[in-house]
């Protein structure tokens, strides 16, 4: 058995697989019923590190401007056009896929990928995913941002749990 930490993707799509517009608005997911209670909070619990793309982070900034979202969490945000740190995140210029495999080795919880798509495709590329929880919403929103990119990686899962919050199904997934 390994001691590594687990990285788990976490999120909610629409019924034809878009994290949000192409404009990266959620006003698609936004107070939909079963929204505020979707075990969002005993998740968090489970998280000590927070990874995301700048142009995630930039959203989360646009959407809750008062408070930063996920403050006493360590949050690295992955940019090649931002540096250094503030007070909310850690910018990384590094290789997602090396930087992601040395969280794996140190001590701490899971490791939330926020967001998708450029974030999340080297590392399943990478076979570095170990779990996903996925909450689908009831909306059909035609075009958008992709929870997954097109590429030629295969990724067996094990299906582990299904669950209903009133309009949202949830499937959480292991990596085989």
């Amino acid at each position: 058995m390994s001691n590594k930490r687990k990285l788990i993707f976490y999120g909610a799509i629409s019924v034809d697989g878009y994290l949000a517009r192409e404009n990266h608005s959620l006003d698609w997911l936004i107070g939909t019923e079963g929204e505020e209670d979707v075990g969002y909070s005993d998740f968090y619990k489970t998280v000590d590190t927070i990874l995301m793309g700048r142009k995630t982070y930039e959203q989360i900034l646009l959407l809750s401007p008062q408070e930063f979202m996920y403050k006493g969490k360590q949050c690295y945000v992955f940019s090649r056009s931002l540096s250094g740190s503030n007070d909310l995140v850690d910018f990384i210029n590094d290789d997602i896929v090396g930087f992601t495999k040395s969280l794996k080795d140190q001590e701490g919880k899971r490791i939330w990928i926020v967001g998708g798509g450029e974030v999340l495709y080297p590392l399943l590329q990478a076979k570095l995913v170990d779990e996903f929880i996925i909450q689908i919403a009831p909306s059909i929103i035609g075009r958008g941002i992709p929870l997954f990119m097109p590429g030629n990686q295969e990724n067996k899962l094990t299906l582990v749990d299904v669950r209903r919050y009133k309009q949202f199904a949830e499937m959480h997934y292991e990596s085989k």
